[in-house]
């Protein structure tokens, strides 16, 4: 049996993500425009840099909980890698939808993984219009980026007003 596109794409994504060097958990990405595979990006650190899986993670050590310690963690994400290698080929993203697989080397977290803050801001400016995400479990995803843009502005006016009441207490 033939299988649909979502799938098709969400397994090239986890085929990219096994070009992970992390030793908690690959992410691979993937962006398609016109049904064109226009990019894609893996969890990982600068070209050029050490990788965790050679010489040890930082954040196993610290014994950092997932989704922290961004500022000892090396790893630029599987999604920002996406938008960087086809900015580095002169490919246009705008348009597209991003698809991510991830695959975790360790415990995975209670809460459900998704593309994290950074990136999201990433994607909105980048232009890309949907992001189908894949978790370590199977369960399949959908987001509209737009819809991130409207949660961003809420997120950012609560936090701003939390400050503002704790500055007059």
């Amino acid at each position: 049996m033939r299988i649909d596109k979502t799938r098709y794409y969400l397994e090239i994504a986890r085929s990219v993500a096994k070009r992970s060097p992390c030793t908690r958990r690959k992410v691979g990405a993937i962006i398609v425009r016109n049904d064109v595979i226009v990019s894609t990006g893996y969890n990982g650190p600068p070209r050029g840099s050490v990788n965790c899986d050679e010489v040890g993670c930082l954040k196993d050590l610290v014994k950092a909980p997932h989704g922290t310690a961004w500022e000892v963690c090396p790893a630029v994400h599987a999604e920002e890698n996406a938008v960087i290698n086809a900015a580095r080929q002169g490919t246009s993203v705008v348009g597209g939808t991003m698809y991510v697989s991830e695959e975790y080397l360790v415990k995975a977290p209670s809460q459900a993984s998704t593309t994290c803050q950074r990136c999201r801001r990433l994607l909105i400016n980048a232009g890309i219009e949907k992001v189908v995400y894949q978790r370590s479990d199977g369960k399949i995803k959908e987001y509209r980026v737009k819809d991130w843009v409207k949660e961003d502005i809420w997120n950012y006016l609560k936090s701003l007003h939390e400050a503002e009441r704790k500055k007059e207490a």
